[in-house]
């Protein structure tokens, strides 16, 4: 179940249930009756929305991330969908609160998306979570990623596409690590950037337990 074949084109989603209708607050009927075309994982087909946020309540990975809204940047929404994926506790938002949702597929409806007017109102936050502040950006002095232990309770920053990190946010982060490369570009795209990194902290700290 996930997947409608039409004209030669793979539909995500499935149609109404048969009847009888399972017996559980986590179905939303209005789904049930006309089908599920979200992309979601088969085992949330037909759940509410918020029965779906709840489940994943369970189980956040404790990662937070931070993305730099000045440009109104379009990667934004590429990595709110990482993010998700990851199923990181929460995103931050700082600067323009309004953010290009159309790469988010939204998933972001699924996740805590927090807004900060201010690099300072951010760094505030972090500090009274007791969380330390990773930037990602490929500036002299970063740091290796694949030599780093990022720490557990760490938010990884992240900035606008071309500018990178503002000079703001680099006085205050605690640590900058870059992804190596081996090609002749200067950098690869943020919203690529951000996966690499979230995948760099679930290996460290998911994938490798004991």
């Amino acid at each position: 179940m996930g997947y409608n074949i039409l004209m030669n084109e793979v539909i995500v989603g499935v149609g109404p249930h048969p009847q009888p209708w399972p017996i559980d607050p986590r179905y939303d009927p209005e789904l049930l009756a006309a089908g599920d075309q979200r992309n979601v994982l088969d085992k949330y087909r037909y759940w509410s929305l918020d029965a779906i946020k709840a489940d994943l309540d369970q189980s956040r990975s404790g990662l937070h991330v931070a993305i730099e809204n000045w440009q109104h940047d379009f990667n934004i929404g590429t990595i709110v969908r990482t993010a998700n994926a990851f199923n990181v506790e929460a995103v931050h938002v700082i600067g323009r609160r309004h953010w290009n949702r159309r790469g988010a597929m939204v998933a972001d409806r699924y996740m805590a998306i927090v807004h900060h007017d201010t690099v300072q109102d951010f760094a505030a936050a972090m500090q009274a979570d007791n969380r330390q502040m990773i930037a990602v950006d490929i500036v002299p002095g970063a740091l290796p990623i694949s030599q780093v232990t990022l720490p557990q309770r760490s938010v990884l920053i992240f900035g606008g596409e071309g500018p990178g990190i503002s000079d703001d946010m680099k006085q205050i982060v605690q640590t900058t690590v870059m992804i190596e490369q081996f090609g002749s570009t200067r950098s690869v795209n943020v919203g690529v950037a951000a996966g690499i990194a979230m995948y760099v902290w679930v290996q460290q700290h998911l994938l490798n337990r004991s």
